[in-house]
């Protein structure tokens, strides 16, 4: 298939079926080719929708599998790829959730598609070693209240009012949600300390005690920071969570 169309035209025709094949569009022997065009634009737009399951397979799970592959054919039509990596292609997701009014009635839905994308943005993140519980006891007691670290390439603070969190986790293990208030904050945190991705949630306050950090504050100023914003927060509580996760990959060394 050959084409003389602009790169434009020619992607807003492959993610639109009621959009006619370019004129320009020809086939080997140079003539028009419209239904090899059909075809190519069915496969591209089929691939679109596989792609978009692997990376969303809770929000596929809580809406059904036909009613998510008719929702990503609208999606797509709205959205197509602008760039050649599939792994890259969604990220409007979740804003198109929060919009599209079938699924109003799932308002956590939106973070649950966002969450999914942090566990794609860990999974592809750089490898590199984590700060442990014997890094951190080191570390002279004089020092710890200046303590500063590097966050993890994985680490990724997720902040839901909804109980997105054991949602996710519960969707992709295939459990059921009865047990589970979806009216319910959560925090939660991704991270890939190995080779698998983990998605936990938090003890109350750990998400600013720990974005804190990521953002660049000492020990003792994220602590603060964290009981401010909540009198339940437990430093020793987050600390354990933190290290477990292996949501920090070393000391930060100051300039």
């Amino acid at each position: 298939m050959q084409t003389t169309v602009s790169n434009r035209e020619f992607t807003t025709a492959l993610s639109d079926p009621d959009t006619p094949a370019p004129k320009g569009i020809k086939g080997p022997d140079r003539k028009k080719s419209a239904k090899r065009f059909d075809i190519y634009r069915n496969n591209v737009v089929v691939g679109l929708i596989d792609a978009l399951g692997e990376i969303f397979p809770a929000v596929a799970r809580l809406v059904g599998e036909q009613f998510f592959r008719d929702m990503a054919r609208l999606y797509i039509r709205a959205n197509p790829p602008n760039s050649p990596l599939l792994f890259r292609y969604g990220r409007s997701m979740p804003d198109f959730l929060a919009t599209f009014e079938p699924v109003a009635h799932l308002a956590y839905l939106p973070d649950v598609a966002r969450i999914e994308l942090a566990w794609l943005d860990a999974f592809h993140a750089a490898d590199t070693s984590c700060f442990s519980a014997a890094d951190l006891g080191a570390v002279p007691e004089s020092e710890l209240d200046d303590l500063r670290l590097t966050p993890h390439p994985a680490s990724r603070i997720i902040r839901s009012r909804w109980a997105a969190v054991s949602i996710v986790s519960t969707t992709r293990s295939g459990a059921s949600l009865a047990d589970i208030d979806p009216t319910a904050p959560e925090d939660g945190l991704v991270t890939r300390p190995g080779y698998n991705v983990q998605l936990r949630r938090l003890p109350p306050g750990t998400a600013t005690f720990l974005q804190s950090l990521i953002d660049g504050a000492r020990l003792a100023d994220a602590a603060e920071a964290a009981g401010r914003d909540c009198t339940e927060f437990d430093l020793p509580l987050a600390l354990r969570a933190m290290l477990e996760a292996g949501a920090f990959s070393q000391r930060r060394e100051e300039a």
